[in-house]
């Protein structure tokens, strides 16, 4: 473990942790701003984050543990996966023990633990977004499986530090499995994200809802963990795309002066990454959640055709 390596991580995690709410302000603002609506403050999410950390947590009397617990797993969980994307460097200590696969299985196990908790309590809401969310990354962890697959197998690696060395030395070219892939991971982000069309994070209608209903019973800090999570969950799949289709500007094993040079490089594609979002969810109406199904079957059917297209193609 290198000096370079150890600083490389640690700073992927800390800007992790201070930007995925920059970003989630970000894209909030680029929304308002397409429907024209006056534009929320770009620093909002830190400031709810700040009024619910200094709010009491009120705990229904039939919580167990695990809904206590549920928050802060979720946290632990969405961090570790930012530090194990290739946001700012490709030598990082955590690359060799956990790649895509372990990266999957880090969004599983936190979706697991909230949808235990949302049912723990008993309320109908609870376990009616328990069973949605259950749904969604039911369908949506296998595209996002097949999507990955498809990038391994032109690097020969299930490690996104991998991918992201090898396609950055590859001579620009489209890759015909990547351009069919990126549109399926662009599909799975909105998924489990809880973007438009599969969901809407601004609202509170009990007929549509799917995350929000998860989250109806915490307060306080709690709240404020699992809605920084949620944060962290957009960051580290808007980083995971990045790695896979956008991995120039990342820097390899070099100074710690090479890597702050990555930090603007990121902020600017998170920043079109953004803009792009927001014009996804613009344009896009909310689904009916029994064609949620047909939207992620779709998207994994065009995983596994990009991993045929490279098969078959080489391409």
């Amino acid at each position: 473990m290198t000096f370079t390596g150890l600083f490389a991580q640690l700073l992927a995690i800390v800007l992790a942790l201070a930007l995925a709410p920059l970003l989630t302000g970000w894209i909030n603002q680029w929304r308002a701003w397409l429907q024209n609506r006056r534009a929320p403050s770009l620093l909002q999410p830190y400031r709810v984050l700040h009024k619910l950390f200094n709010k009491e947590s009120v705990v229904a009397e039939t919580a167990s543990p695990l809904f206590r617990v549920a928050p802060y797993v979720m946290f632990g969980c969405m961090a570790l996966a930012c530090g194990i994307a290739p946001t700012l460097s490709t030598d990082l200590p955590l690359a060799p023990a956990a790649d895509a696969i372990a990266l999957v299985g880090l969004f599983a196990l936190a979706r697991v633990f909230i949808s235990l908790a949302a049912m723990d309590i008993g309320t109908s809401f609870g376990t009616l977004g328990a069973r949605r969310e259950m749904l969604v990354g039911f369908l949506a962890e296998p595209a996002l499986l097949m999507v990955l697959f498809s990038a391994s197998l032109i690097t020969q690696s299930t490690s996104l530090a991998k991918i992201v060395e090898t396609l950055a030395h590859e001579p620009f070219a489209i890759y015909p499995s990547l351009a069919v892939a990126g549109v399926a991971f662009t599909m799975v982000s909105l998924a489990e994200n809880a973007r438009v069309p599969v969901d809407n994070p601004a609202t509170h209608l009990e007929l549509t809802m799917i995350h929000e209903a998860l989250i109806l019973e915490y307060s306080g800090r709690h709240l404020a963990l699992v809605e920084w999570a949620a944060s962290l969950k957009l960051f580290a799949y808007s980083c995971i795309g990045l790695a896979l289709f956008v991995p120039w500007g990342i820097a390899e094993a070099g100074t710690p002066l090479t890597i702050l040079f990555a930090i603007p490089v990121l902020v600017a594609k998170l920043a079109i990454g953004g803009v792009l979002l927001a014009l996804i969810e613009t344009i896009n109406a909310k689904m009916r959640l029994f064609r949620v199904p047909e939207f992620l079957a779709t998207a994994f059917l065009l995983a596994v055709i990009a991993l045929l297209v490279h098969v078959l193609l080489g391409a």
